[in-house]
């Protein structure tokens, strides 16, 4: 009992306000779990049916450069060659899922002009050009499955978390405060009725004493009734200070 307060009525109260407020955080846990689980669904479709694709769209990049080479010729040492300006650049934001920050990735243009548009003036401009948009939409797909993946791990840490925590209040903390209420009222409950039975007593003892000044009190009548001596009983509308014989105006002075 050592770990356990002091049965008294401020710490049942104490426990009883812990309680709620740990029933309360145990409901919004569990539907935070609930929303993070949705999500995390979610995103594992999201992420099968992008890396589904993934493979058709670089195969078919792939294929498309394959014949840009075949109808162009060799240009990837033209490409290299040229200035290196970005076209696309990345730019990270996050969003908000039920408390869990989540990092998204998003691909921006940057308005750049291509250099390289000389290329395939010789033969094979549609065939590089195709494979141009093939392999962007490969890097629009390689972006939207980091971003998924990188969410889905995060999601899945703060999924565990949440859980532990759902736990540890269904399991541990919530169990323990009831049964500390529960010791407190038993022990509150055995304490009152030390003191009803206390109070019993106390009012036999009175009973027992009362009922003894009686006996006495008819016994000393009866003694007296027996000797011829009357017992002097006071009315109740006798005047008490009628006994006592007036001054007749003299002052009385307290030094």
């Amino acid at each position: 009992m050592s770990d356990k307060p002091p049965p008294t009525r401020m710490n049942q109260q104490v426990f009883k306000g812990k309680k709620k407020a740990a029933v309360g955080g145990f409901k919004l846990l569990k539907k935070k779990a609930d929303a993070l689980k949705a999500k995390f669904r979610d995103y594992a479709k999201a992420i099968a049916a992008t890396k589904g694709t993934m493979a058709d769209d670089t195969a078919t990049a792939f294929f498309s450069l394959t014949q840009a080479e075949y109808a162009a010729g060799d240009f990837k040492k033209a490409v290299l060659e040229g200035n290196m300006v970005a076209k696309v650049r990345v730019t990270s934001a996050v969003d908000n899922v039920a408390g869990v920050k989540l990092p998204v990735f998003n691909m921006q243009d940057t308005g750049a002009v291509n250099e390289n548009q000389s290329l395939g003036l010789v033969g094979g401009g549609k065939k590089i050009a195709a494979s141009r948009t093939k392999f962007e939409t490969v890097l629009k797909n390689l972006i939207k499955l980091a971003s998924l993946q990188t969410s889905f791990v995060t999601l899945d840490e703060a999924m565990k978390v949440t859980n532990r925590r759902v736990n540890a209040l269904e399991n541990v903390t919530i169990p323990r405060i009831e049964g500390i209420l529960d010791y407190i009222s038993r022990e509150l409950d055995e304490l009152e009725r030390e003191d009803f039975t206390r109070l019993k007593k106390v009012q036999a003892s009175k009973e027992e004493r009362l009922k003894e000044e009686q006996r006495l009190k008819e016994e000393e009548t009866r003694e007296a009734m027996e000797k011829g001596i009357k017992p002097k009983v006071m009315s109740v509308n006798e005047d008490i200070m009628s006994k006592f014989e007036s001054l007749d105006g003299d002052e009385v002075l307290f030094k």
